[in-house]
């Protein structure tokens, strides 16, 4: 992280998510894969994604072309795919490529999916071949990028393209920390700590 907004950041209290949602309910009934649930005059199938959020429901209309997809699958952006203090090994890019490719076989061209963000849309499969596909190719922008090492807050340019500003910081550190780890967990990279204590990564 560049050391002046890091000293910024440490002055001030982080943003807490706990702080803007409702706390977790004592007793609940856990939704899982292929429950069927009835809501809102239809019965759903529930399929179960990961990566964004984990197991994250989506729902799948039994009477109708209406797919539930929360934010596992959005229109024009993708889900951001973030490594936390609170799992710092994770692998989110992982998970949600894999949970693409097990609602793959799900899709039809006729479906309405309710996305998180933007508007409903047609179009499911091409829309999950391209979410799998644009994900490959930052993986393997980031991989050609770390034929020098780096540590992560220099990785930003292969997968966003665009400046980070300090607002964006943040889940963009987030994001770029899953994909390297992703990459390590598919044994493409090294990592090992440099001054500072910051990872340092390299392609093998």
């Amino acid at each position: 992280m560049d050391p002046a907004l890091y000293a910024k950041r440490k002055a001030e209290r982080p943003f807490n998510f706990a702080d803007i949602v409702s706390p977790m309910p004592l007793g609940y009934s856990r939704i899982q894969q292929n429950d069927v649930i009835r809501m809102g005059g239809r019965h759903w199938d529930v399929h179960i994604g990961n990566g964004h959020a984990p197991e994250h429901a989506t729902f799948w209309s039994r009477d109708d072309n209406l797919v539930i997809g929360g934010d596992q699958i959005l229109p024009s952006i993708s889900p951001n795919l973030g490594v936390w203090a609170s799992e710092p090994d994770a692998d989110p890019v992982g998970e949600w490529l894999e949970a693409c490719q097990s609602l793959t076989p799900l899709a039809r061209e006729d479906q309405l999916v309710l996305p998180g963000h933007k508007l409903p849309f047609y179009g499911l499969p091409l829309r999950l071949t391209q979410m799998i596909e644009n994900h490959h190719g930052a993986l393997d922008r980031l991989l050609s990028h770390l034929a020098e090492p780096h540590v992560g807050g220099q990785c930003f340019a292969p997968l966003f393209k665009r400046e980070i500003g300090e607002a964006e910081y943040g889940l963009a550190l987030a994001e770029t920390v899953a994909h390297l780890n992703h990459l390590l967990r598919e044994g493409r990279v090294s990592r090992w700590r440099g001054e500072g204590e910051a990872w340092h990564w390299q392609a093998i």
